[in-house]
């Protein structure tokens, strides 16, 4: 692709047209295992677009604050890949799909303890127990720092999210255990997953994440503060990962289909980033059987398309003679 940023009237249009077309599909339903988030309103629905020079483009319910949820595992890649450096930590978590849900247990089995991937939740509280810190709070409060500095404004814990996370989260506290049983957990499990239960539970908008992933985009500098967030030789390490498990057992298609790094999560919010260029983000809670919002899967695409965004696309080579 070519690392051109499409003219603010383009962009524009784009998001509008998408928002007008998805905004009344009705299939898919909310995420029914969080108490929390089975009663967020089903109509809601916005898309963001973010620029690496900063301009931020929105249509619909931008300004609502949801769950983060498994966005949030980019991260904490990010945080932890800049503590310990990319190799170490692919050493100790891995970085390769698992080819099954993002809380399976079998996976781990069958790979002998190793998570493979910072993007499901086995390799997500793996990489939160590699944080550098003393105490509990003190990694919540690295992590919470990390994706403030992405969104280029302080964000906080959703408070509700978190209870109802915290006393419903019991299969993520068996695997914190199963990991710790084969040496791949780095600290304590139970404090570790309740950790990572809270970065799930950060509140962020549409707007908010289309900047994280503009920062992405922009080589690790928030095009918006304009403050380095993160290493540009990590960035294409995590769009890597966003590639290959960012939406679950559909990240093959996605690539396929789009032909960008991307990271949904189970409230409803989706992300893609188009390297050098810009970053698209919806919201939407209603998810398809995967985990992935409907609204948003289906928003990003056309707009993706009607951009030319895809990374796989060399638009000198459709060029006729």
């Amino acid at each position: 692709m070519t690392a051109t940023v499409p003219d603010a009237a383009t962009i524009r249009n784009a998001l509008q047209e998408a928002h007008t077309q998805f905004k009344d599909v009705a299939d898919g339903q909310n995420a029914s295992y969080i108490p929390y988030l089975a009663n967020v309103p089903s109509s809601l629905f916005g898309l963001a677009v973010t620029t690496v020079d900063g301009k931020i483009f929105e249509a619909g319910d931008t300004r609502y604050e949801f769950a983060i949820e498994s966005i949030s595992k980019v991260f904490s890649l990010a945080l932890v890949m800049e503590e310990m450096g990319p190799e170490d930590l692919r050493a100790k978590v891995g970085a390769d799909p698992t080819g099954l849900p993002f809380n399976s247990v079998v996976a781990i089995e069958l790979h002998n303890g190793k998570p493979l991937t910072p993007l499901v939740n086995a390799g997500a509280m793996a990489t939160v127990s590699l944080v550098k810190a003393a105490t509990p709070n003190e990694r919540w409060q690295k992590l919470l720092t990390m994706c403030s500095r992405f969104a280029g404004r302080q964000l906080s814990l959703n408070q509700e999210v978190y209870k109802s996370e915290a006393a419903s989260n019991f299969h993520n506290r068996a695997i914190a255990w199963l990991l710790y049983s084969y040496g791949t957990m780095y600290s304590d499990p139970i404090e570790t997953c309740d950790v990572y239960t809270k970065q799930c539970s950060i509140g962020i908008t549409t707007a908010d994440l289309a900047t994280m992933g503009a920062t992405l985009a922009a080589d690790g500098l928030n095009p918006v503060t304009r403050s380095r967030v993160l290493n540009s030789d990590n960035v294409p390490h995590i769009l890597a990962e966003m590639t290959m498990e960012g939406l679950y057992t559909s990240s093959g298609d996605w690539a396929y289909e789009v032909g960008l790094p991307g990271k949904s999560g189970v409230g409803g919010g989706l992300l893609a980033v188009a390297p050098g260029v810009l970053a698209i983000s919806s919201f939407s809670p209603p998810l398809d059987p995967v985990g992935n919002s409907v609204r948003g899967m289906q928003a990003i695409k056309y707009i993706a398309a009607k951009l030319k965004l895809n990374v796989y696309l060399n638009e000198a080579a459709c060029v006729v003679a």
